[in-house]
Parts: C-alpha cells; sequence; structure tokens
C-alpha cells in the first residue's frame, strides 16, 4: 500500500513540476533552471514506476535510491529558483514541502526493504 501511495503522489508532484515549468518558460522566459528541475522532479516518478517491475528486492532498492536522488536533486533545483527570484516562496514552500514528503516516503520503503533483505 505504502508504493500505492507513494506512486501517486509522485505522480501529483510530477504534475506540480510540469505546471511550474510551463509558466516558468510562458512567463519568465526562464529555460536552463526549470529544465533541470523538470528533468528531476518527473524523474521521482518514472524511477518509483520502474521500481515496481523490479527483478529483486536489490533492484527495488535500487530505483527507489535513485527516485530518491532525484528527489534530493530537485530540493537543490527549487531552492536556486526561489533564491534567484523565479518562483515565489509560497510556490516554494508548497512545492518543497511535497518534496520532502516524497523524500521521507522513499527513505522509510528503502529502510524497509532493506530490513527485510
Amino acid at each position: 500500500m505504502r508504493e500505492s501511495i507513494l506512486r501517486n503522489k509522485s505522480y501529483d508532484f510530477a504534475l506540480n513540476i510540469v505546471e511550474l515549468y510551463k509558466t516558468l518558460a510562458s512567463d519568465k522566459r526562464e529555460f536552463i533552471l526549470s529544465k533541470q528541475l523538470m528533468r528531476s522532479g518527473t524523474s521521482i516518478g518514472a524511477n518509483i514506476r520502474e521500481a515496481e517491475f523490479a527483478q529483486s528486492s536489490k533492484d527495488f532498492i535500487h530505483k527507489m535510491s535513485i527516485a530518491l536522488k532525484e528527489a534530493n536533486e530537485t530540493d537543490y533545483w527549487l531552492s536556486i529558483l526561489k533564491d534567484s527570484n523565479y518562483i515565489s516562496i509560497q510556490s516554494f514552500e508548497t512545492l518543497c514541502n511535497k518534496n520532502q514528503e516524497l523524500i521521507r516516503m522513499l527513505v522509510s520503503t528503502i529502510k524497509t526493504m532493506k530490513n527485510k533483505a
């Protein structure tokens, strides 16, 4: 059940990232930082999806670990966009909180799987 919730939350988060990218590209004419955010922010869910069909527990942990790394990178790009005034503090806090929730869930999932292995 945890992975299902994680899957849904990561998908919704990716949609939020896509919307932010579209806004940054059209309104702010910012393409470099926002493209990096788009790649890492949507990669979280993609790696979680890949983990669903992992060939082993080790493969599952590996895919989830990649998703965790992407979430950490996403946190970095969100901070850069906030500190360079491309996004508001409110947008930053909303997305950062969602991303931190994903990070906590990924860490918990990885720890649980490592304990089972």
